[in-house]
């Protein structure tokens, strides 16, 4: 009897590795324990691998069953490794074996796989954060309990999608922290572990009863897509319940109402703001009428409006894309994650930030909710078109000898058209007015880059272009 032992319960490769060397040594299925390290039902020594001799075939598998291995091996399933090295031994003598779609073993890993898939599903739709500090502080932790092996392998959904947020999801198996450019993680936790709630908790319930349609209930879909288990861990979860109860009345209610005045033209109020008239040059004038902009829809969701800083005078001009979620519970531009990126961007090229003016194509935070956390989504062209009389003011009294366009919705926004980046970078290109502009990637892409060597790459072209206006600025003061 072989006694294989693997170093976790998520241990592909070191499943691999022994299989390939069993399988090459004859080892017949019914000749193997397989089992996972540190568990204390472990009585044997492992038993070392053998070696092939030189007569030994290299084995070849389909990749139809290396993908499905690779997903139900996640699985809770105790019998997951003996199945998966029953299956591939089977392959041997039936090449055509994973085209069964009725074989008992086929079907058993295919149902594995799809529960993992399942699960992995429900943790990215489930998950809900809750903030621990304030501002640049700040952190976000969740606490989720997962039915399958799910952690690392559903952790780069997250790494993408909250990039720009430094966070924790907390299961009893595993654990991932996340700090903006790589992923680490540690032991399962606790749910002591994870905070029992926050003050936008009480917000999202609110805005949660307030999306919530009577009319379109139907509990055994809902239930179906949101099981009862994992209500214990939703803020959302104690207002279920009474809605589910009070719906009936609702609809009834809403019927009974009398039709809504459908709401007015976005192109009728965005004619209205290209002709509001620049009547003074001062900035602080500028910042007061754009709070009260009602050209686009943006701001009725935004916390605030979020104007330009700096001196009123600045050669430079750095232009953004948007406020972020940060920016927009702060008032003030580029002060989360991508912020900080351009702090040390702009240091590394020998600029200070206080000597450039700061500000952003679009002056509302455009997002769509996810729990409670708000996600960034990318202006489009007529909310770009809408914002843009605002930048040409700012713009018109700043009066920059460089404008530095941070991606492509800034760029879009200072040449008037949508402006590819890639041909666009490095280079000064006059602008209408006598100054110049530059076209370079935002922070924020920057922080989204999965790849190491990458990033790294990317961040050295953008501090490059970055040094352009560095020797931008030292003309200004010289001159």
């Amino acid at each position: 009897m072989h006694h294989i032992l693997l170093a976790s319960d998520t241990d592909f490769e070191g499943w691999r590795t022994a299989a390939r060397a069993l399988l090459r040594a004859d080892v017949a299925p019914a000749d193997i324990a397989w089992d996972v390290e540190g568990r204390a039902a472990v009585l044997f020594a492992p038993t070392p691998l053998p070696q092939p001799d030189g007569d030994s075939a290299a084995v070849h598998v389909p990749a139809a069953f290396m993908n499905l291995a690779r997903s139900a091996i996640l699985n809770r399933e105790p019998q997951r490794f003996a199945l998966l090295y029953r299956l591939l031994w089977r392959l041997r003598a039936e090449p055509e074996l994973m085209r069964l779609a009725t074989d008992e073993d086929v079907m058993r890993i295919g149902s594995l796989a799809r529960d993992v898939h399942r699960d992995e599903h429900k943790m990215q739709a489930f998950v809900r954060f809750r903030e621990i500090g304030r501002e640049r502080e700040s952190r976000y932790v969740a606490w989720f309990e997962p039915a399958h092996y799910i952690v690392e392998a559903t952790a780069p959904f997250f790494a993408q999608r909250f990039a720009d947020m430094a966070w924790s999801i907390l299961t009893p198996d595993r654990c991932a922290h996340w700090d903006g450019s790589h992923t680490v993680f540690t032991e399962g936790a606790t749910k002591a572990d994870a905070p029992a709630g926050d003050p936008l908790e009480t917000v999202w319930r609110t805005y949660y009863a307030s999306i919530f349609n009577p009319a379109r209930l139907k509990v055994r879909a809902m239930k179906a897509e949101m099981p009862v288990k994992y209500w214990r861990n939703l803020p959302e979860a104690s207002l279920i319940d009474p809605l589910i109860r009070k719906a009936g009345q609702r609809t009834q209610d809403m019927v009974a109402q009398p039709p809504t005045a459908p709401h007015g033209s976005p192109q009728r109020k965005e004619a209205v703001m290209d002709k509001v008239p620049a009547t003074s040059d001062a900035l602080a004038h500028l910042r007061h009428e754009v709070m009260a902009c009602r050209a686009c829809h943006l701001w009725q969701d935004a916390t605030q409006t979020v104007f330009g800083e700096g001196p009123s005078h600045a050669p430079v001009m750095l232009v953004g894309e948007q406020p972020g979620d940060k920016e927009d519970l702060a008032g003030r531009p580029f002060v989360g994650p991508a912020g900080q990126m351009l702090d040390r961007a702009l240091a590394e090229a020998g600029i200070d930030r206080d000597k450039v003016y700061v500000t952003n194509a679009v002056k509302h935070f455009k997002f769509v909710p996810r729990g409670k956390i708000r996600l960034h989504q990318k202006p489009n062209a007529g909310e770009i078109k809408a914002c843009r009389p605002w930048y040409v003011r700012e713009r018109a009294l700043v009066k920059p000898t460089l404008v530095v366009a941070l991606g492509a919705t800034a760029a879009h926004c200072v040449f008037g058209k949508a402006t590819p980046i890639g041909k666009s970078c490095g280079r000064l290109i006059d602008l209408d007015d006598g100054a110049q502009a530059i076209v370079t990637v935002h922070p924020s892409y920057l922080l989204r880059l999965p790849d190491d060597n990458e990033k790294a790459a990317q961040y050295a072209a953008f501090v490059a272009d970055l040094k352009l206006v560095a020797r931008a600025l030292r003309q200004a003061d010289a001159a």
